[in-house]
């Protein structure tokens, strides 16, 4: 049997074997080629930037702290990678001579073994660095975000801890003016506990940004106690002392308002119905004649209760002093009897309005006289639209009479067109 040398015909095997690869090569590269593809808005991840801060200084990215990656690899790489997949970091002790800027590099995770590169545009981050400060704030409390259920109100509000401690560039703790604890609740009706944010601000009530700035809160944050008070309204009752003039007679007092707005704790404000204002404040001995004077309630609340306007506790009294045999009444228009309206008018007038009658007769008649339903006027003449006073007539009973003639003022309109019942069904 004839033996085959491996060197016989040795340039042409060599041929055959580089041909042999080129051709593997080109196949290759037609089934799987290599290519790029870019990936944007990838995040830059400083490190060692404790080189910065030891130093007492702080910086601060110009621009996003974002880049783009262009990846050269395969098609088949290139179709299984993600954005996840690539880490760009900025390493500060590579910063360069100018201190500013910080070269990028990036790795893409899972891919070791593979051929794959990558480029970070731009290649640089680029920082600005700044002496670092701290600025100690005392804090408000904002309580516009909070809202009670009806019949409640805020009580006292206090926010723990009462200051807090930020930390920063110095040109950006200059900007800032004061720190206030911002809340949000709504419909709250007991003592709250509320989480709060920290808002800072310049001299002009702008909020500034926070993301450069650090504070000393911790995770526990603000903690921002409030307080829910109970409201109620109840009357004011005034006593008097001392006896009138002779020929006279006290027929009581009327204060404006006569009933006033007080909160408290539901246990303390359901013991009250009203505030009694002692004899001892209005003396009435030898008067002839009404008298007006205001009154401070505030040292007659209960214990426990408050007023809600804290202004409010000043209130006008008008102590009523007549002579004996007259009696002075003031009525609501509301409650005056209608006759004969026009059935084209409607009456209109002052809301809460007011008219006032005196009369003079027997004192025992006058003590049990009632008016209530004996006040009426009569519109038989008033035909027109307009403006009028009125003549009032009251329904006595004999021994009374009133003193002079009482008007009325009322306004007459055109009654507003009814729609007629039946246009829906001729529709």
């Amino acid at each position: 049997m004839k033996k085959y040398k491996l060197t016989t015909n040795l340039g042409l095997k060599i041929i055959a074997f580089i041909f042999a690869a080129f051709l593997w090569f080109i196949v290759v590269n037609l089934d799987n080629p290599v290519g790029s593809s870019t990936f944007r808005d990838i995040p830059v991840q400083i490190v060692n930037d404790d080189i910065i801060t030891s130093a007492g200084e702080v910086y601060q990215v110009e621009g996003n702290q974002t880049v783009t990656v262009v990846v050269y690899a395969t098609r088949e790489v290139r179709q299984k990678l993600t954005s996840s997949d690539i880490v760009a970091t900025a390493d500060i002790k590579q910063i360069d001579s100018t201190g500013r800027l910080v070269p990028i590099e990036v790795t893409i995770n899972g891919f070791s073994r593979e051929n794959i590169t990558a480029e970070a545009i731009p290649r640089n981050l680029t920082i600005q660095r700044e002496k670092s400060g701290k600025k100690t704030l005392s804090l408000t409390v904002n309580t516009e975000g909070i809202t009670t259920a009806d019949g409640y109100m805020l009580g006292d509000v206090s926010v723990s801890p009462e200051q807090v401690t930020i930390t920063g560039a110095e040109s950006a703790l200059a900007q800032i003016d004061r720190a206030e604890a911002q809340v949000d609740a709504d419909g709250i009706r007991e003592d709250s506990e509320l989480f709060a944010d920290l808002v800072l601000y310049d001299e002009n009530g702008n909020p500034q940004n926070q993301t450069q700035i650090t504070n000393n809160l911790g995770e526990q944050g603000l903690i921002v106690s409030v307080e829910v008070l109970k409201v109620k309204s109840i009357p004011i009752v005034f006593n008097v002392t001392g006896a009138p003039a002779e020929g006279y007679k006290y027929t009581g007092c009327v204060s404006t308002p006569e009933s006033i707005q007080v909160c408290g704790k539901s246990g303390a404000l359901d013991a009250v119905d009203q505030i009694e204002v002692p004899a001892s404040v209005i003396d009435i001995n030898g008067v002839s004649e009404s008298m007006e004077m205001t009154v401070d309630i505030t040292p007659y609340l209960p214990e426990g209760v408050r007023l809600v306007e804290e202004r409010a506790g000043n209130v006008t009294v008008t102590v009523k002093i007549e002579q004996e045999g007259t009696l002075t009444i003031d009525f609501l228009v509301s409650s005056i009897k209608i006759n004969n309206l026009a059935e084209n008018l409607q009456v209109s007038y002052e809301p809460d309005a007011e008219i006032t009658f005196r009369f003079t007769g027997d004192e025992a008649q006058l003590e049990k006289l009632d008016i209530s339903n004996a006040v009426s006027v009569d519109l038989e003449n008033y035909t027109e639209p307009g403006t009028y006073d009125i003549p009032v007539r009251v329904n006595l009973p004999a021994g009374i009479s009133l003193d002079g003639q009482v008007s009325v003022r009322l306004t007459l309109g055109e009654k507003a067109a009814e729609d007629d019942p039946n246009a829906q069904d001729e529709r």
